[in-house]
């Protein structure tokens, strides 16, 4: 890709670029202006697809939307593995030093050799909760970021959750349990919501206490600070319904198959990786 002109004031250096304008590219954008870590003007999202460039514009205004990479400013890689080659090419022919990225299964050593030596490459696994500024990240340093890298990516992921610093290695850990995490939820949902209905309460019903219940639960486990084993306990009376019912789910080893699920996520990250 050739470089744009850039089309942003010459008194305000860009911060940041995002580099695709999908789900996450845009929940993140969305996520810092609100947050105030920059001003429009400092933001810019380099995507290749003219209709999301268009719905982007049309929602950040002032936020320069190309469809080029514009300066060696600090970048976000937000593309689908597939497309992480091309994106890389694009980063490298204008000399950026510092890169966040968010492709899934892309290493860090695989960035480096992609890019510049010596640029500074953090990798994150988010997830999909960011979209409503609720995410859970986790990031990992390659050979050549710092302290310093970390806490500004640290920063830029704060904008739409909480973040957690590990070792690149354990990112298929973070992929199988956070990464993977909603959909299990999700998939908690629609099984508690069908079975409401199998015990008579109208879809609808279902679908509002289902949905109620679950983000009643998350905050109050977010929130109270206590271990989840403790507010189980606190809600479980001795031969009680609740009683009743989390016998039925050990006896049917509901804890088993999350582990289960949640070890094959992990090892389906770490073929997808090369590992």
């Amino acid at each position: 890709m050739k470089r744009a002109p850039a089309c942003y004031s010459s008194e305000v250096a860009l911060r940041l670029q995002l580099i695709g304008g999908g789900r996450m590219g845009e929940a993140l954008l969305g996520g810092l202006l609100a947050s105030g870590w920059a001003a429009p003007s400092q933001l810019a999202v380099v995507e290749k697809m003219p209709g999301r460039r268009e719905a982007l514009a049309g929602r950040f205004s002032g936020v320069s939307i190309t469809d080029n990479v514009l300066e060696p400013a600090d970048a976000v890689l937000a593309v689908k593995p597939d497309d992480f080659a091309s994106a890389a090419e694009s980063l490298k022919s204008v000399g950026v030093g510092r890169v966040l990225s968010i492709a899934a299964g892309v290493t860090t050593a695989s960035l480096e050799a992609a890019l510049h030596p010596g640029v500074r490459v953090i990798r994150a696994m988010p997830n999909t909760p960011a979209l409503v500024g609720a995410g859970a990240a986790a990031i990992a340093p390659g050979r050549f970021a710092d302290e310093g890298d970390l806490e500004w990516a640290t920063g830029v992921l704060e904008a739409v959750g909480t973040v957690v610093v590990c070792e690149e290695p354990m990112l298929d850990a973070v992929t199988g349990l956070s990464g993977s995490g909603p959909a299990y939820v999700f998939w908690l949902a629609e099984t508690l919501m069908a079975a409401g209905e199998e015990v008579g309460l109208p879809a609808d019903m279902a679908d509002a206490l289902t949905r109620q219940t679950l983000l009643g639960a998350a905050r109050l486990l977010a929130e109270s600070g206590e271990h989840p084993a403790a507010l189980r306990v606190a809600v479980t009376s001795p031969g009680g319904t609740t009683a009743q019912g989390i016998a039925e789910l050990e006896a049917r080893h509901a804890a088993a198959a999350f582990s289960a699920a949640v070890a094959a996520a992990t090892q389906r990250s770490r073929e997808l990786g090369g590992g």
